[in-house]
């Protein structure tokens, strides 16, 4: 027997690959772009309860997303459709095959001024084009079924534990990795009265950089979207990360090996598809909160200079340009607002966002503590930093350690007792949202 219809679902969809020689991001270099593999996609789901009560999800292959261009775009989007902060939710992939966005990782790329333009252009058109597509998505609302479902998938190695260079013969020799990792893949599916599919949100805990060329694609994640569009026509497949900073695809660096994990994840999600999944009862509701996140120990003008007149380019960039604001008579903050956001789908399901680079232990705890039903989304609307647990942060390493100069901030690392802070804004906002 068909369960009652309790929601309303509308999607859309731009591509988004740059129409200019703007640079791809990450890896900290010049990548001119030479062509394209794959287009690069943002999507938009959006739905509505029996009550009216509206949210709306936005997915991109971008790599990172700065909080200059999340406040502009969310600003476009309560202006135009009066959607709350806690109602619109902006998720990036975290590719690196995608271009660079204004005032994301600010120091990090040698750009000249004809780059910054062209970056700037690009932002500024990335917002107008998903505006576009919320506009697009809430004009689509229809009556729809939700369901939720979870699989697995493997190929997510934990860097921190497992050095890149001895993987192969990890493999080789059949030893385990080592690490802490999280291989669910979270399925939501979309599907119209007449019980077609019409969408999949689905995520995965993987950085998707098995490819550093300069081709604009999509990573992994994009050729798992295309895989599972390919399988389901009329479908939009949607991709969120979960809590990937400290997981990488390994080996990588290969075309061949981005299709094969591709198509490993669209395959977990196909197989959730296949087996039983639990309808979703009707009802939203959604909260969010900025949480301020205490840098460990600010600069200053002594601890900058030698850094300055260094070797590393991007630090000396990142130095220079904060000693400029010292000179300037600017007062640097003593910690960030770190976003949290939480959404409550009926009974069944938790969504959980998390901003910038989360390692996996967040999605680990928030598990424990709220069961499957909660779903944890990292790298939405603000790549503020590396996110380190407790447990990491006293390991040290990248993820852990004195990176924060690479994002621009005005320290090295965060105070010990950010996974604390954070945990307890996620307590009050899924509080906030119903529990």
């Amino acid at each position: 027997m068909k369960t009652r219809i309790e929601w309303k679902a509308g999607l859309a969809r731009r591509i988004i690959t740059p129409q200019t020689p703007v640079w791809l991001a990450g890896y900290g270099t010049r990548r001119a772009p030479e062509g394209i593999l794959h287009e690069l996609w943002l999507k938009v789901l959006a739905l509505e309860d029996e009550g009216g009560k509206r949210l709306v999800l936005a997915t991109c292959d971008h790599m990172g997303m700065s909080k200059t261009i999340y406040e502009r775009l969310y600003e476009k989007v309560r202006q135009r459709f009066g959607l709350e902060r806690a109602e619109f939710m902006l998720a990036f992939s975290h590719n690196h095959c995608g271009p660079i966005l204004e005032d994301d990782l600010v120091d990090y790329y040698p750009l000249d001024e004809e780059q910054r333009r062209l970056v700037a252009e690009y932002s500024v058109w990335f917002e107008d084009q998903t505006v576009v597509a919320v506009g697009e998505a809430l004009a689509d609302l229809r009556p729809a079924r939700l369901e939720r479902g979870e699989g697995h998938c493997t190929f997510a190695v934990n860097r921190r534990e497992n050095p890149e260079a001895q993987v192969q013969q990890l493999i080789a020799e059949g030893k385990p990795f080592k690490g802490a990792v999280d291989h669910y893949v979270p399925v939501l599916a979309i599907r119209g009265e007449g019980e077609e599919l019409r969408g999949l949100l689905f995520g995965y805990a993987c950085h998707p950089t098995t490819l550093n060329f300069t081709y604009w694609c999509g990573d992994y994640p994009g050729f798992a979207q295309q895989d599972l569009e390919a399988r389901f026509l009329g479908t939009t497949a949607m991709f969120f990360n979960t809590c990937g900073a400290d997981q990488n695809p390994l080996p990588r660096r290969q075309v061949i090996r981005c299709q094969k994990y591709g198509r490993m994840l669209a395959r977990a999600v196909e197989e959730v598809l296949e087996g039983p999944m639990q309808p979703l009862g009707g009802g939203a509701r959604a909260a969010f909160e900025f949480v301020d996140l205490d840098y460990d120990e600010l600069v200053t003008r002594e601890t900058l200079k030698p850094v300055a007149e260094g070797q590393s380019a991007v630090h000396a960039r990142w130095a220079r340009r904060l000693l400029g604001l010292l000179e300037a008579g600017v007062e640097f903050p003593t910690s960030y607002p770190y976003p949290v956001q939480a959404w409550k789908l009926g009974g069944e399901l938790l969504f959980i966002a998390l901003g910038a680079e989360a390692v996996v232990d967040y999605s680990l705890r928030f598990r424990g503590e709220y069961g499957k039903r909660a779903w944890i989304c990292g790298y939405a609307n603000d790549m503020a930093a590396y996110i380190p647990s407790r447990r990491v942060w006293e390991e040290g390493g990248y993820e852990g350690g004195p990176h924060l100069d690479e994002y621009g901030r005005p320290a090295w690392r965060w105070a010990g007792d950010v996974e604390e802070r954070i945990a307890l804004t996620v307590h009050r906002v899924v509080q906030r949202a119903g529990g």
